[in-house]
């Protein structure tokens, strides 16, 4: 079973003391290849690092993260441009972006505004984003309903929400929804909604090192758990959990832009 991580944060420092072990682990359940957004101007060196140790193997984005919308958000999306500006860069995606309510609303016109210049970024630079959404669904959704009828592709990351926000984010047609541990958790409500879904329009993801899906539970995620939540979807969709593997990974892979490997999957 070949798997894709479309959404990990391997760079990060819970990672530092067993990388090769992590990686490790995640080629040995399967995942072939790995795509790491990152947050702010203070992760892109450790993500860079990162994805030149496994070159082919893991791809980097370039974004501001909503949670990180301070008051110097303008320097650091003026940072994000001067990557993006730069020839030959390595980013395959605008990302993560969008709108986080949970934690604080302070800055929720800056976080507006932020992805807003994001979203113009990517379509200026030909790439896809990967979109962050928590407690601001209507935000999130009215920005993109601006950019219906532009070739805006994206990835609607840890998608959780009801049957009509599925419906609704299907309703922009170049957009997946990411699938994640949440699907596993005892209490979720996505497995009634995952049914909503056609499988050509998900891609799996582990946000590691956060939501790890049940077996691990409480413990640190990594790429490798990727496949408990590729189970979780077969047993869910009533579908054999390779043909959940094959179709889940070429979809990010195409999304990502990496035809040579997506087509390894027909």
């Amino acid at each position: 079973m070949r798997l894709v991580d479309s959404h990990a944060h391997l760079f990060l420092e819970e990672f530092q003391t067993d990388l090769p072990e992590v990686m490790e682990r995640a080629r040995q359940a399967g995942v072939s290849h790995i795509f790491m957004p990152n947050i702010d101007s203070t992760t892109v060196g450790p993500l860079l690092r990162v994805c030149a140790a496994y070159p082919g193997y893991c791809f980097p984005m370039i974004g501001l993260h909503p949670t990180s919308v301070a008051g110097n958000y303008r320097d650091e999306l003026a940072l994000v441009e001067q990557h993006l500006s730069s020839e030959r860069h390595p980013f395959v995606a605008v990302g993560e972006i969008g709108i986080d309510l949970y934690w604080d609303k302070t800055w929720r016109t800056q976080q507006l505004e932020a992805f807003d210049v994001q979203l113009q970024a990517a379509l200026r630079h030909d790439l896809p984003v990967v979109v962050h959404c928590r407690e601001a669904f209507d935000e999130v959704y009215g920005v993109l309903q601006a950019y219906r009828d532009t070739p805006l592709r994206g990835i609607w990351h840890c998608f959780s929400g009801t049957a009509d926000e599925a419906r609704r984010i299907l309703d922009l047609p170049r957009f997946l929804l990411g699938i994640n541990g949440v699907l596993t958790f005892k209490k979720s409500a996505l497995p009634a909604v995952l049914p909503c879904i056609p499988l050509e329009r998900m891609v799996l993801e582990t946000d590691a090192p956060y939501l790890a899906p049940v077996p691990h539970r409480g413990r640190r995620n990594e790429s490798a758990f990727v496949r408990d939540t590729a189970l979780k979807v077969a047993e869910v969709l009533g579908e054999q959990p390779e043909h959940v593997a094959e179709v889940t990974a070429r979809n990010a892979l195409r999304f990502f832009r990496q035809a040579d490997e997506a087509a390894a999957f027909l």
